[in-house]
């Protein structure tokens, strides 16, 4: 809906394009030296805009702020987004390349990746929230920065819910400006790995806590041992869909965007966690994003089994 120049939109998605080519069904890992043969290989259309994909999937609003170039992969990304029928409103085109890729050497329960990304100065947060009035604001990496504090700040007055992943970012609790962004973020989702990182913990319960004390809603992904989500100080816990995993890259999106779906529906928390997982584990039946679910597939095919 546009008012007086302002687009609102339920989801404001921030955050770059990465095009993902995905080696899947690795015998095993690639060692220095020598090589290995994938049993299927995929060019699909990943970082920021699996999330704004896989929420329009889910029939969300969704504003998606992205810069694009006159390289190939900005090409493949934007004729995806655009076969998506996703908002173009806030893409930005520059007469130069912005290439951001991904490769991804996946196996069933695992991967590795190798990313390189041209520089591009990205659109002020702080003017998009006030532009977009959005319900809620994604952003899929650990930001720690004025800007990302100020338009925090920003969302809180407007009542917008800020979400905010981890996405491997290598900092810990130790730095005062990680702990200052954590307490303004009102959903936060690391998987296990970051968890541990951040706060130092050997423990994950431990780990689980010493979040749990910093924001609000935190969610922690653990990949076939399910998801944990922690509020008002109750733990809540689901096992892990089982379906037949082709590639993990985009489970981790798509089980944010399945959360966030089940928050704007108002549901109680454990049945945004189902979501959640039913989401992640579609998105591993194929390469990429490319098995996000859409929202009768969810609606017709969603458990809540929670303990």
């Amino acid at each position: 809906m546009e008012t007086n120049g302002v687009r609102r939109c339920e989801v404001l998605v921030i955050g770059a394009y990465f095009a993902d080519l995905v080696f899947h069904g690795l015998p095993q890992s690639a060692e220095p030296g020598g090589e290995v043969f994938a049993e299927g290989f995929a060019l699909v259309p990943g970082g920021a805009y699996t999330l704004a994909m896989a929420m329009h999937r889910l029939g969300r609003d969704v504003v998606w702020s992205a810069d694009f170039g006159t390289d190939l992969f900005s090409g493949e990304v934007l004729a995806a987004a655009r076969a998506e029928g996703l908002v173009e409103t806030a893409f930005r085109h520059h007469p130069f390349p912005v290439r951001s890729l991904t490769v991804a050497l996946s196996s069933p329960s695992d991967r590795a990746m190798v990313s390189y990304q041209d520089p591009v100065t990205h659109e002020p947060l702080v003017p998009l929230l006030h532009r977009h009035r959005p319900r809620a604001l994604m952003l899929p990496q650990l930001r720690w920065d004025a800007e990302v504090l100020e338009a925090s700040q920003a969302a809180r007055r407007l009542g917008t819910l800020v979400v905010m992943d981890c996405h491997d970012t290598p900092v810990t609790l130790d730095d005062p400006a990680v702990r200052r962004a954590l307490a303004h973020v009102d959903v936060f989702t690391p998987n296990v790995a970051e968890a541990l990182r951040l706060t130092g913990a050997v423990d994950l319960d431990e780990a689980i806590a010493e979040l749990a004390a910093l924001v609000p809603t935190l969610v922690v992904t653990r990949g076939s041992d399910g998801a944990a989500a922690v509020r008002d100080g109750k733990r809540h816990d689901v096992p892990a869909v089982a379906v037949r995993a082709v590639d993990t890259t985009a489970a981790g999106d798509c089980f944010n965007a399945g959360f966030v779906h089940g928050l704007l529906a108002d549901w109680e928390l454990p049945a945004c966690l189902a979501a959640a997982a039913a989401c992640g584990a579609a998105a591993t039946t194929g390469p990429g994003s490319s098995a996000a679910l859409h929202a009768e597939d969810l609606d017709s095919g969603q458990q809540h089994p929670v303990s």
